[in-house]
């Protein structure tokens, strides 16, 4: 707990910190969509205000400072009683900077089996270090600036197109490595990937000063690759070519078994095990309570227990630290190689210009239709004529004419004409 909340002042020092704030609200049992009607903003802005993406604005900054120091005061006098019936919570993953006896060797023992760990599925022991510095997207936070635009190559500022390619040469590999754990599928982890970037790249300002960059662009593409909208397009519903199984079994029995999982299962999953996000900032990124994602990652972890008999012979607090080494450890059949920055900029300077000119077409043609439907529409009201009203100028209603003499001729002719009348089917004497 911050100073600031402790001695009641967080509305004149400031705001705790994010997690800090995320905690309070958790510690008063009050959801996202409840501070945000006592505050008058969507609950997404208060996500995004916890997540530290966000700050509050001068309208709000003072009622949401009152409302944690209300909570944090209200905790502090009541204290909440520990529960009969605990909510079981998931073990620590293991620290970035463990020893190599944390984790499971490289090379397996001389008896084919690794200490505390089973070959998954009656195949050897799946060997593996620790997920790889560069596919650890969680750290690459803490090594991209939180003002990625801020700072200085050669004596002069980093430009952005500078800023975003170090953010995309950082990780982007990592990233489609990542997607394509999370959907097994090349095309749509590339398309995902490729996506989220152009989306930072129009929205460069929000992404360049936000505090985890990697964060912005991660959850982003997680979205994307599952969203339920993709499948309406043939090409995501009905695969032309499926992609290629990997090449050793334990990894195909390990891509099937998380892809077996429901989705907010297996992306709760990848970021806690795979990219060693701690619980707060894994629920944080799956919009989701800490108590909730806990119950999600102990569940995923019975699923791929029952699924992988070598990780039911692990202990349960052993479990992240050898899932953070097997999915390290997967090598794809496919390559993952994602397309260059600088493409990727320009699709999506393209795309932001066909939308401008899209929006410039479509104001002309509502400005054009609004200017003819101004010049044509009646300027005045005229009255209907009612019911009774001799109306003048219009001809009289008449029969028809009096036949003259040559149309009597001819009408007389056409009548006694052989081809007309019973007289046609009589035969002509000769």
């Amino acid at each position: 707990m911050t100073p600031d909340v402790e001695t009641g002042s967080g509305s004149e020092r400031g705001l705790p910190p994010p997690k800090e704030r995320r905690r309070l609200r958790e510690s008063g049992e009050l959801t996202h969509e409840q501070v945000a009607t006592e505050l008058g903003v969507t609950p997404g802005t208060v996500r995004s205000w916890e997540r530290g993406r966000t700050e509050p604005g001068a309208r709000t900054r003072a009622a949401y400072a009152a409302l944690l120091d209300r909570l944090a005061r209200a905790g502090a006098d009541h204290p909440k009683p520990p529960s009969p019936h605990p909510a079981p919570t998931p073990p620590d993953p293991t620290p970035a900077d463990a020893t190599p006896a944390a984790a499971p060797p490289a090379h397996p023992p001389a008896d084919g089996t690794a200490p505390g760990v089973s070959a998954p599925v009656g195949g050897a022991p799946h060997p593996g270090p620790t997920l790889p510095a560069d596919a650890d997207a969680g750290a690459a936070a803490a090594a991209v600036p939180p003002a990625a635009g801020a700072g200085a190559v050669a004596g002069r500022p980093v430009r952005p197109a500078e800023a975003f390619d170090a953010l995309y040469a950082y990780s982007a590999p990592a990233l489609v490595r990542q997607v394509y754990l999370l959907t097994g599928r090349r095309t749509l982890a590339q398309e995902s990937v490729e996506r989220a970037f152009r989306q930072a790249w129009a929205q460069w300002p929000e992404v360049a000063t936000d505090p985890d960059p990697v964060g912005w662009v991660r959850s982003a593409a997680y979205e994307y690759a599952l969203s339920p909208w993709r499948r309406l397009r043939r090409a995501h519903r009905i695969p032309s070519q499926p992609d290629k199984a990997p090449a050793d079994p334990n990894d195909r029995i390990l891509l099937g078994a998380l892809l077996a999982l429901p989705p907010a299962h297996r992306r709760t999953v990848l970021l806690y095990d795979g990219v060693g996000l701690d619980l707060p900032d894994t629920a944080a990124e799956t919009e989701a309570s800490t108590p909730t994602t806990g119950n999600r990652l102990l569940h995923a972890h019975a699923d791929l227990a029952a699924r992988l008999p070598g990780l039911a012979d692990v202990p349960p607090q052993e479990r992240s630290a050898v899932l953070r080494a097997w999915l390290g450890a997967v090598r794809p059949a496919v390559p993952l190689e994602p397309p260059a920055a600088a493409t990727v900029r320009t699709l999506s300077e393209h795309r932001a210009r066909r939308w401008a000119r899209a929006a410039l077409m479509l104001t002309a043609v509502i400005a054009v239709t609004t200017g003819y439907t101004t010049v044509t529409a009646p300027d005045h009201y005229v009255a209907p004529v009612p019911a009774g009203v001799s109306v003048s100028g219009v001809p009289p209603l008449s029969g028809p004419p009096r036949l003259t003499e040559t149309s009597r001729f001819l009408q007389d002719k056409l009548r006694d004409h052989p081809a007309a009348g019973p007289r046609r089917i009589h035969p002509k004497p000769e």
